[in-house]
């Protein structure tokens, strides 16, 4: 059966485009909410291919610099610099994908990710050296940078209202499952040698292939949509640079720049402070790890649900509102010492979880929301552009500032995602 899809019409007051009531009251109750979201995208074959990426980003950082390392023997910087490049690639690429969307690809973009990933898993094994490993992780770096914007899309075409904003979440808490399962692949294969890492090498790439395979099947495609013609009496648009929605969505991806700093928070700043600064056990940070995906997994869809009647900029300006305060948190912590000021920052932690959550699960949804139909694309590379900068700048950033004292990094991390919440909040539409 054809999934291809129309264009959704201009916003206009409908059961399906203001579903804050029916649809999501009717997605809470189902017990089989998440399932019934995957599928809601493309049925079970968009699920698999989900599956098959939750599981692809889980295993490619930890899996990737093991492989370069414990394979090929590279020097542990050669390896970094080379993921650096595939990162690097993967951003200069997420233009040149909005485009392709908004000429009315949907599926098709999405499969090209997943088959560019697959292409990388190949060049992986068929690699001996630094510049092999270098192409395999430019090919992984552009499939990886590229998905997020090509899902959305997807998404986007064949759901509407808060019913897209669900599909996004429960297409993320599954994501966050896979990077946890994927993590604890890559660890078992590092215990099983550098067969083990060959054989997930060959496996990954497989399973990218099938994944393609059948995302490239659904046929899902939109006709590209005309851009709204000015009243005769405006003056002439100078491109899609001149669109009012364009600009808001150009504006609310650089307030992301400080919300981006979130994850690394997490996987950065918070192990070098318990570790480096409290003389903690390594422990810690890890059990604050899995707690935080352990939440993100069980809460994520509800809290969307559950703040579905509420202005998706107020969501993403209160998730900011949470991270500032837990950050004010893990400062005023760390001044305890000892066990007290570890276990301070584990509970403070569950405050930044939530205002992970609060912010992963409006985000996308906003910019969707925003985007007008024939900019759909470059809205949502721009919005994922603002994303990969922000993790592309955020060790360094944090480190440095970490470096001078947890009295330096915390308070300018607090002042910049307030500061970035205000902006959300101010670029609210009026009236």
């Amino acid at each position: 059966m054809s999934l291809i899809q129309s264009p959704k019409p201009a916003p206009t007051p409908s059961p399906t485009t203001a579903a804050t009531g029916a649809d999501v009251e009717r997605l809470r109750s189902g017990p089989a909410a998440l399932l019934g979201l995957l599928t809601a995208a493309g049925g079970p074959r968009y699920a698999a291919a989900l599956l098959v990426d939750a599981l692809g980003t889980g295993l490619l950082r930890p899996f990737l610099l093991l492989y370069g390392i414990g394979v090929l023997a590279l020097d542990p910087g050669a390896a970094g610099l080379a993921m650096s490049a595939g990162m690097v690639a993967g951003l200069l690429v997420l233009p040149l994908t909005g485009r392709w969307i908004d000429l009315g690809a949907r599926s098709l973009p999405a499969a090209a990710t997943l088959l560019v990933r697959a292409a990388g898993s190949v060049t992986l094994l068929l690699a001996d050296g630094v510049a092999g490993f270098t192409a395999a992780a430019v090919l992984l770096g552009v499939g990886s940078q590229s998905w997020p914007a090509t899902h959305a899309a997807v998404v986007s075409t064949l759901t509407e209202g808060r019913t897209r904003d669900a599909a996004l979440a429960a297409g993320r808490t599954l994501r966050n499952a896979g990077l946890g399962a994927g993590a604890l692949l890559a660890t078992l294969a590092v215990a099983g040698g550098t067969g083990a890492l060959q054989l997930l090498a060959g496996v990954t790439a497989a399973a990218c292939l099938l994944a393609a395979g059948l995302v490239h099947s659904l046929r899902v495609s939109a006709p590209p949509a005309a851009a709204p013609q000015p009243r005769p009496s405006a003056a002439p648009a100078r491109g899609p640079a001149a669109d009012p929605a364009l600009r808001r969505i150009t504006l609310l991806s650089v307030a992301n720049l400080p919300f981006a700093f979130t994850f690394d928070v997490l996987e950065v700043a918070l192990p070098a402070l318990l570790v480096l600064h409290l003389h903690a056990s390594a422990a810690w940070s890890s059990g604050i790890f899995v707690g935080n995906t352990v939440l993100v997994i069980a809460l994520q869809l509800a809290v969307v649900l559950r703040f579905g009647e509420r202005s998706r900029h107020t969501v993403l300006a209160a998730g900011g509102i949470a991270l500032t305060l837990s950050y004010l948190g893990f400062w005023a912590a760390g001044g305890l010492g000892g066990t007290a000021a570890a276990g301070a920052v584990a509970a403070v932690s569950v405050l930044y979880t939530f205002g992970e959550i609060l912010y992963s699960g409006s985000g996308t949804a906003l910019v969707a929301a925003t985007a007008p139909p024939h900019l759909l694309g470059r809205a949502l590379a721009r919005w994922e552009l603002s994303m990969g900068v922000g993790r592309a700048l955020a060790p360094a950033a944090l480190t440095a500032l970490l470096a001078v004292g947890p009295g330096a990094l915390w308070p300018v991390l607090a002042a910049a995602t307030l500061l970035s919440s205000v902006a959300v909040a101010r670029l609210r539409p009026r009236g």
